[in-house]
């Protein structure tokens, strides 16, 4: 299981700060020894795909991927253009993290229709992975999308694709189709007993290799008698189960009730051991959400530290 890093939005930096932090971020991750950083696409923060192909023009052996992108805000073929650039800009270390995200999202805060996710992404894919094989005519005709473009922007390079992939049709998409998928909210139980051995048939059955199960959980080094609270704040600064259906039905499949429940806490033998868990469930990448603790940013900021330095010392690979 290899372990990478997974950030949000960060509200300790002043706006003038934050993307030259962000940026300084991955370098301190791939000097630490991590595998990768995933940087998802939160509303009305920094653009990802932007930020990771400035920190991809600086670094120089870490995967940078999203985790992820909502497909509803753009075109699969403007989409693939980005997408190319970014690779371009990462020298080939990039990992395209794509998914329908929440009605939440998309209807309520974008206006736009939140309908038949599943299906979307499926077509959505078939442009993708079109555009995806090389400069040439993209000509794609679907129910969703009705595609003869001119594409021109590199030359062929492998552009793996991973999915939010949480229900069966989703996981049966992203094991034919994709790369793998990326989680949140997922627990050992769940991984083990519903995403894995589905996206693994699903590849198979496509001839595909086996697909890369990269999950994000949150990890907070702290004694265990702190664990409760822990979990209680993880919970409440990250957790949006009760108004996302997909995370509810997601939950129904292990025992965690919310996003603290998945959460590795406590001190270095506590977390190892969660980590453990998840890599004998199947999962291929761990994604590490740091939590940091405290009452003030100071205080913050040394768990922040911490807990990362305490991760780096596992190696690239658990």
């Amino acid at each position: 299981m290899r372990i990478g890093l997974m950030v949000g939005s960060d509200k300790e930096r002043s706006r003038a700060d934050r993307l030259a932090g962000l940026v300084a971020d991955v370098q301190d991750a791939e000097r630490a020894g991590f595998t990768s950083m995933w940087i998802p696409q939160i509303p009305g923060y920094l653009d990802a795909m932007t930020a990771i192909a400035l920190a991809g023009h600086v670094t120089e052996r870490i995967e940078l991927g999203t985790a992820v992108v909502p497909l509803q805000t753009r075109h699969p073929i403007p989409m693939a253009q980005q997408v190319l650039t970014t690779q371009a800009a990462c020298g080939g270390r990039f990992t395209l993290g794509l998914g329908p995200s929440h009605h939440w999202i998309v209807q309520d805060q974008l206006g736009l229709p939140y309908e038949r996710p599943a299906a979307l992404i499926r077509d959505y894919l078939a442009v993708l992975n079109q555009a995806f094989t090389g400069p040439g005519p993209v000509d794609v005709e679907n129910d969703t999308y009705h595609v003869h473009s001119p594409f021109d922007v590199v030359d062929p390079v492998p552009m793996p694709v991973v999915i939010s992939a949480l229900g069966p049709v989703m996981l049966r998409i992203a094991g034919e189709q994709a790369s793998g998928t990326v989680l949140w909210m997922a627990d050992e139980r769940a991984i083990a007993g519903h995403i894995a051995p589905r996206i693994t048939k699903a590849a198979s059955g496509a001839g595909r290799g086996a697909p890369r199960i990269i999950a994000g959980v949150p990890v907070a080094l702290c004694l265990n008698s702190e664990v409760d609270n822990a979990r209680a704040f993880a919970s409440e600064v990250l957790g949006h189960a009760d108004i996302s259906p997909n995370y509810v039905r997601l939950l129904e499949h292990g025992e965690a009730e919310g996003v603290g429940d998945t959460m590795a806490a406590g001190d270095e033998s506590a977390i190892v051991a969660r980590l453990k868990r998840y890599r004998d469930a199947g999962v291929t990448d761990f994604a590490a959400r740091i939590v940091p603790l405290g009452a003030d940013p100071a205080t913050r900021l040394r768990s922040r530290v911490r807990t990362q330095e305490f991760l780096a010392t596992l190696g690239p690979e658990l």
